[in-house]
Protein backbone atom coordinates (compact mmCIF):
# COMPACT_ATOMS: atom_id res chain seq x y z
CA UNK A 1 0.00 0.00 0.00
CA UNK A 2 1.30 3.49 -0.93
CA UNK A 3 0.36 6.53 1.11
CA UNK A 4 1.19 10.14 1.95
CA UNK A 5 1.71 10.78 5.66
CA UNK A 6 0.47 13.97 7.33
CA UNK A 7 1.11 15.05 10.90
CA UNK A 8 -0.06 18.27 12.49
CA UNK A 9 1.63 19.81 15.54
CA UNK A 10 2.84 17.12 17.95
CA UNK A 11 1.53 14.40 15.63
CA UNK A 12 4.10 15.69 13.11
CA UNK A 13 6.75 14.52 15.56
CA UNK A 14 5.18 11.05 15.49
CA UNK A 15 5.06 11.13 11.68
CA UNK A 16 8.75 12.03 11.48
CA UNK A 17 9.76 9.36 13.99
CA UNK A 18 7.67 6.80 12.10
CA UNK A 19 9.31 7.46 8.72
CA UNK A 20 12.74 7.62 10.35
CA UNK A 21 12.17 4.23 11.97
CA UNK A 22 10.91 2.69 8.72
CA UNK A 23 13.99 4.03 6.88
CA UNK A 24 16.26 2.53 9.52
CA UNK A 25 14.46 -0.84 9.50
CA UNK A 26 14.43 -1.08 5.70
CA UNK A 27 18.22 -0.70 5.75
CA UNK A 28 18.38 -4.23 7.12
CA UNK A 29 16.43 -5.75 4.21
CA UNK A 30 17.93 -6.31 0.76
CA UNK A 31 14.75 -5.95 -1.29
CA UNK A 32 12.88 -2.74 -0.75
CA UNK A 33 9.26 -3.37 -1.73
CA UNK A 34 7.08 -0.89 -3.57
CA UNK A 35 4.86 -0.31 -0.55
CA UNK A 36 5.29 2.57 1.80
CA UNK A 37 5.22 6.26 2.34
CA UNK A 38 5.37 8.46 -0.77
CA UNK A 39 5.85 11.73 1.15
CA UNK A 40 5.42 13.29 4.56
CA UNK A 41 3.97 16.65 5.63
CA UNK A 42 4.90 18.11 8.99
CA UNK A 43 2.32 20.83 9.61
CA UNK A 44 3.12 23.30 12.40
CA UNK A 45 5.28 20.62 13.99
CA UNK A 46 7.96 21.62 16.46
CA UNK A 47 11.49 20.38 15.72
CA UNK A 48 12.35 20.73 19.41
CA UNK A 49 9.95 20.99 22.33
CA UNK A 50 12.28 23.27 24.27
CA UNK A 51 12.64 25.54 21.24
CA UNK A 52 8.87 25.61 20.75
CA UNK A 53 8.27 26.43 24.41
CA UNK A 54 10.87 29.22 24.35
CA UNK A 55 9.30 30.66 21.20
CA UNK A 56 5.80 30.44 22.70
CA UNK A 57 6.98 32.24 25.84
CA UNK A 58 8.52 34.99 23.67
CA UNK A 59 5.20 35.41 21.82
CA UNK A 60 3.34 35.55 25.14
CA UNK A 61 5.76 38.21 26.37
CA UNK A 62 5.03 40.38 23.33
CA UNK A 63 1.31 40.08 24.07
CA UNK A 64 1.90 40.94 27.74
CA UNK A 65 3.89 44.03 26.75
CA UNK A 66 1.08 45.27 24.51
CA UNK A 67 -1.61 44.62 27.14
CA UNK A 68 -0.87 43.38 30.66
CA UNK A 69 -4.42 42.10 31.27
CA UNK A 70 -3.68 38.50 32.31
CA UNK A 71 -7.37 37.59 32.14
CA UNK A 72 -7.37 37.96 28.35
CA UNK A 73 -3.87 36.62 27.61
CA UNK A 74 -4.95 33.08 26.69
CA UNK A 75 -7.69 34.34 24.36
CA UNK A 76 -5.35 36.88 22.72
CA UNK A 77 -2.72 34.19 22.20
CA UNK A 78 -5.30 31.87 20.64
CA UNK A 79 -6.62 34.51 18.25
CA UNK A 80 -3.13 35.64 17.27
CA UNK A 81 -1.11 32.43 17.09
CA UNK A 82 -3.32 29.34 17.34
CA UNK A 83 -6.50 29.93 15.34
CA UNK A 84 -7.22 33.33 13.82
CA UNK A 85 -11.00 33.00 13.80
CA UNK A 86 -13.35 35.07 15.93
CA UNK A 87 -14.77 31.93 17.55
CA UNK A 88 -13.11 28.58 18.02
CA UNK A 89 -14.18 26.27 15.18
CA UNK A 90 -16.35 23.37 16.41
CA UNK A 91 -13.88 20.65 15.27
CA UNK A 92 -11.10 22.30 17.30
CA UNK A 93 -13.32 22.74 20.37
CA UNK A 94 -14.28 19.06 20.14
CA UNK A 95 -10.69 17.90 19.66
CA UNK A 96 -9.44 19.94 22.62
CA UNK A 97 -12.32 18.74 24.78
CA UNK A 98 -11.22 15.13 24.18
CA UNK A 99 -7.46 15.73 24.29
CA UNK A 100 -5.31 14.65 27.14
CA UNK A 101 -6.88 11.41 28.34
CA UNK A 102 -3.39 10.12 29.18
CA UNK A 103 -1.39 13.36 29.08
CA UNK A 104 -1.94 16.87 27.91
CA UNK A 105 1.13 19.00 27.92
CA UNK A 106 4.69 18.74 26.75
CA UNK A 107 6.04 17.43 30.04
CA UNK A 108 6.34 13.83 28.77
CA UNK A 109 8.18 14.95 25.63
CA UNK A 110 9.97 17.99 27.05
CA UNK A 111 13.41 16.73 25.96
CA UNK A 112 12.38 15.88 22.40
CA UNK A 113 14.63 17.16 19.62
CA UNK A 114 14.38 15.62 16.17
CA UNK A 115 17.52 13.72 15.12
CA UNK A 116 18.60 12.32 11.76
CA UNK A 117 18.25 8.62 11.04
CA UNK A 118 21.25 6.33 11.31
CA UNK A 119 23.76 6.38 8.45
CA UNK A 120 22.59 2.92 7.35
CA UNK A 121 19.00 4.09 6.81
CA UNK A 122 17.49 4.10 3.35
CA UNK A 123 16.41 7.44 1.92
CA UNK A 124 13.42 8.87 3.72
CA UNK A 125 10.43 10.09 1.70
CA UNK A 126 10.30 13.67 0.38
CA UNK A 127 8.95 16.10 2.96
CA UNK A 128 7.21 19.41 3.36
CA UNK A 129 7.44 21.27 6.67
CA UNK A 130 4.86 24.01 6.81
CA UNK A 131 3.62 26.60 9.27
CA UNK A 132 1.28 29.53 9.37
CA UNK A 133 2.55 33.09 9.06
CA UNK A 134 1.40 33.83 12.64
CA UNK A 135 2.04 30.32 13.96
CA UNK A 136 3.43 29.72 17.44
CA UNK A 137 5.79 27.26 15.67
CA UNK A 138 8.07 29.87 14.14
CA UNK A 139 10.47 29.90 11.19
CA UNK A 140 13.44 28.93 13.35
CA UNK A 141 11.67 25.74 14.40
CA UNK A 142 10.60 25.04 10.82
CA UNK A 143 14.07 25.57 9.31
CA UNK A 144 15.62 22.97 11.60
CA UNK A 145 13.62 20.17 9.94
CA UNK A 146 15.82 20.41 6.84
CA UNK A 147 18.83 19.14 8.76
CA UNK A 148 17.31 15.89 10.03
CA UNK A 149 16.24 14.29 6.78
CA UNK A 150 18.83 12.17 4.98
CA UNK A 151 18.24 13.99 1.69
CA UNK A 152 17.65 17.49 0.37
CA UNK A 153 14.03 16.94 -0.75
CA UNK A 154 12.54 19.03 2.06
CA UNK A 155 10.25 21.91 1.14
CA UNK A 156 9.61 24.64 3.69
CA UNK A 157 6.37 26.56 3.39
CA UNK A 158 4.87 29.46 5.34
CA UNK A 159 1.15 29.91 4.74
CA UNK A 160 0.11 33.55 4.50
CA UNK A 161 -2.64 34.70 6.81
CA UNK A 162 -2.62 31.49 8.85
CA UNK A 163 -1.64 30.60 12.37
CA UNK A 164 -1.21 27.15 13.96
CA UNK A 165 -4.52 25.77 12.68
CA UNK A 166 -4.36 27.01 9.09
CA UNK A 167 -6.61 24.19 7.92
CA UNK A 168 -9.46 25.66 9.99
CA UNK A 169 -8.72 29.25 8.95
CA UNK A 170 -8.11 28.96 5.20
CA UNK A 171 -9.25 25.44 4.37
CA UNK A 172 -9.27 25.71 0.58
CA UNK A 173 -5.84 27.36 0.42
CA UNK A 174 -4.48 24.82 2.91
CA UNK A 175 -5.90 21.92 0.88
CA UNK A 176 -4.50 23.29 -2.36
CA UNK A 177 -1.07 23.58 -0.74
CA UNK A 178 -1.22 19.93 0.29
CA UNK A 179 -2.58 18.78 -3.08
CA UNK A 180 0.19 20.63 -4.87
CA UNK A 181 2.85 18.93 -2.74
CA UNK A 182 1.28 15.46 -2.92
CA UNK A 183 0.89 15.68 -6.70
CA UNK A 184 4.68 15.95 -7.05
CA UNK A 185 5.16 12.66 -5.22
Amino acid sequence: RRFHLYGHSYVGILAFEYIKRIAECKAYYENEDSNGCLSVVLSSSPFSIQMAEEDTEALLEVLRESDDDASTLEQRFRITHQCRTQHMPAPLVDALKHAGAVWRDTVVIQNYVATPPSEQAVTMPPAMAMRGEYDCVNERCLDEWKGVFNHNMVELRTLEGCSHHGLLERGTFYGETLDNFFSKH
